[in-house]
Parts: C-alpha cells; structure tokens; sequence
C-alpha cells in the first residue's frame, strides 16, 4: 500500500497513477474522505476519553445533587465514546479497505499506455534465418515429441487442458536449467530458498495478489489457503511482522517453487504446447532494500537476468512495461522476451519489478536504522519459468533433423551432452 501521508500531501500524483494505470480515479477521493473521517473520529474520540477520566476523578468528591448530576453526565458520556469508538473503528475500516484497493505509484518514466504501449530499451542475439540454412522450424510441441520430451495428451489425460508431463530429456533438461538457475543467483549473492507453494490470505494480499489478479488464483477453501502463481509470495511473506537491522541490507533470496495459475482471462491463448499453463516450476529471485536503493537494484536484477538468457545463447529483448500492464505492486516493471521463431515475435520469458515500499506496509517489514525504523523496499525478478525456457531453447536451437543444441551452459547438468537426440520410434 501506499503512505497515507502521501495521499494526503499529494493527490493529483496518486490521480495521475490511478489514470495510467486506467484504474477508478474517484477512488483517490474517496479514500481522502474516509482518511479524514478516520482522523477527526479518533480526535473525537481522545477528547470524549479525555473528559471521562476527568469526570471520573469528580465524582468520588461530589455529594447529592451535584453528585446525581456529574452521574447522568457520566453515563451520557460513556455512550458517546463508545459512539465515537465505533465511528472511529469503522472509518479506519473503510480507510484500510480503500487503501488495499489502491495500486503502487507508478514510475514517472514508465510508458503510459496498455500492453502494446511498451517501450524497446535494447534487443540481444542474432535471430536465424532458418530459409538461408535450407528447413522449416518445428515448433517446440512437435521437437518435444521427437525428442520424447514432452506429452501434452496424456497431461490432459491425467489433469486436463494446460497440464503436461515433460518425460526424458525433458525432465532432464528442467533439472538442468533450475540447477543451473541457481548456481548463477549462488554466485551473484542470493541464499537458496525452497519455499511453500500454498500460503495464507494474509501472505497473498500483501504482496498484491488478491486485487486484480486474484482471478488467476488457486483458493482452497476448506483449508483458508492459497496456491502461490510465484514463490515471489513466500519469499516477501518470509520477513512479514519483522524489523530487520539496516547492516543486514540488501537481503537477497533465491526460491524454487512449484507456481500454480488459473490463466482465467487467457481462453484461446496460447493452446498448444507448453507456453501458457496451469502449473510450472520457476527460479525467482527477490530482495529487500533501503528505499533510496530500489532503482538501483531493479537494473542489477535485470543484469543477472540478461546474463541468463545470454548464458543460453538466445536472441531477445528488453521492454519497459506500461503503466496499464502494470501488476497492483509495481512501480515499475521490465520484462525480457525471448523470440520464438515458429511464432514469429518475441514472448516474455522474465520479468522484474520494482515494488518500492508497497508489498512491505501491506506486510509490517521494516527496517531498523538508528533509532529510526522504516518500510524497506522489496523487488523480484523471474530468473527461470521453466516451461517457457523450454519452449525457447528447443526452438531456438533446433536442427534439421529434429535433434537440439544444447547451450553451453547446460552441458555440465546434462551429463556433458551437446545434443539432444531424436528417440527412436
């Protein structure tokens, strides 16, 4: 969430986010309104308190009439605090919930716009021109088949559409690129996290899932739990109701999970194949900061993740994301999408976002420094989606004959292979 106190000195700037972010305007004002309802009934309310305790100490000393009537006055008084208490509760109430409502500010250099509003900051790697070396490409589907890789058909089988099983080499070549994943973010500083897949309300909300995206969200009812689309949510909740020390700063984590996401507004997106599904594994990774330093940190999370595609040798680009494409808890976002030769264009394959001091009001994460204590920053970046780096890969580095180059970097995980090979039918 956002500083009130900001609201309150600046409300055209939260206007013009809500506005980029083509969210509800009108709800700038409303939240100012409760905002002021909250703070004159609490003011309302420690006068009335105030004069009580003061009755209070008359009473014992009167007698009689003045007795009689300090008492009526004390019981009229009584039922105006508890007025005033419940107004108070419930104008805090309605502040809160207005104020969960409300999106990060966004970057005054994010582009303004909707998904196709995307600014180019730098393209990597040379696309091949598979006509000049004389083949169509496959697609990732049908190289999966060939390698014995992938089998969609019986996912659905077993699980429905979206749901696969990557068998072989497939497998091999996840392990591969999770093992890999990590001892990149290992070497860069990060602290290897396995983290839990299903969370509380408390955990999803505050890092901004139970907004605009609660409709791609998991919910298991019976159990008051939530299925993580992100292990970004875990490693943000991990720290949630703490202080940590300045000196301890930044604190860098790496998390391997399982991700689980409804897709509910992707119907005929994306049907074939492995690139848009219902559960995959990732290697995110995330840290907390001083506020002053998040900009900063947002550039070396989306170095380490332009080291990665590099390191696999794939032809991409960097975009600086809209202000309406926006999750609630960015500020600003940047995504690198690899291309996709049988589809012609570039597909997000990471991302990384500058949450500022949003997701850590929402989850009570401070930081210490002196006697002073803070909002800290907090900031994720994908490092590996494992079933996108899959399809990427296979079509990328794709031969004639169906086999499939392995990028260098992989070959120490793989066993030393080089190549991935047709399995004989």
């Amino acid at each position: 969430m956002i500083d009130l106190r900001l609201l309150r000195e600046d409300p055209d700037r939260v206007r013009a986010s809500q506005r980029a972010r083509g969210e509800d305007v009108a709800l700038v004002d409303s939240l100012l309104s409760a905002d002021e309802r909250r703070r004159s009934s609490g003011v309302r309310f420690d006068e009335l308190r105030a004069e009580q305790k003061a009755l209070g100490k008359l009473i014992p000393k009167a007698s009689g009439d003045e007795k009689a009537e300090l008492l009526k006055k004390a019981g009229q008084l009584a039922a105006d605090v508890k007025a005033a208490d419940a107004e108070r509760d419930a104008a805090a109430s309605e502040t809160q919930e207005l104020l969960q409502k409300l999106g990060n500010l966004v970057h005054p250099d994010v582009p303004v716009g909707g998904e196709e509003d995307f600014v180019t900051l730098e393209t990597h790697g040379t696309i091949r021109d598979f006509a000049a070396e004389g083949f169509e490409p496959r697609d990732h589907l049908e190289l999966g088949q060939i390698l014995g890789a992938i089998d969609v058909e019986r996912g659905a089988k077993v699980s429905g559409s979206r749901f696969y099983f990557l068998t072989g080499v497939g497998a091999l070549l996840e392990l591969a690129l999770v093992n890999a994943a990590m001892a990149q973010a290992t070497a860069a500083g990060f602290t290897p996290m396995l983290t839990p897949a299903l969370v509380r309300p408390q955990s999803m909300a505050g890092t901004g899932f139970l907004g605009q995206a609660a409709q791609d969200v998991y919910h298991l009812q019976d159990d008051d739990l939530y299925l993580v689309g992100t292990s970004e949510v875990a490693l943000a909740a991990y720290h949630m109701d703490e202080i940590l020390d300045a000196d301890k700063l930044p604190l860098r984590y790496a998390g391997f999970s399982p991700c689980f996401r409804r897709e509910a507004g992707s119907h005929g997106k994306d049907t074939r194949g492995i690139f848009r599904v219902h559960q995959f594994d990732k290697v995110e990774m995330f840290s907390y900061v001083a506020p002053e330093d998040s900009q900063a940190e947002h550039q070396r999370l989306l170095e380490w993740e332009k080291q990665w595609l590099t390191s696999l040798e794939l032809p991409y680009r960097v975009i600086d994301v809209a202000s309406a494409d926006l999750g609630a808890s960015a500020s600003r976002k940047f995504d690198c999408e690899a291309w996709i030769p049988t589809q012609g264009k570039y597909r997000e394959l990471t991302s990384t976002s500058d949450c500022t001091e949003f997701q850590s009001r929402r989850l009570s994460i401070r930081v210490r420094e002196g006697k002073q204590v803070r909002p800290l920053a907090t900031l994720n970046g994908t490092l590996c989606a494992v079933p996108r780096t899959i399809v990427a890969i296979l079509e990328n580095h794709q031969q004639a004959d169906g086999s499939v180059r392995v990028p260098e970097v992989l070959r120490p995980y793989l066993g030393g292979r080089e190549v991935l090979e047709p399995v004989a039918k």
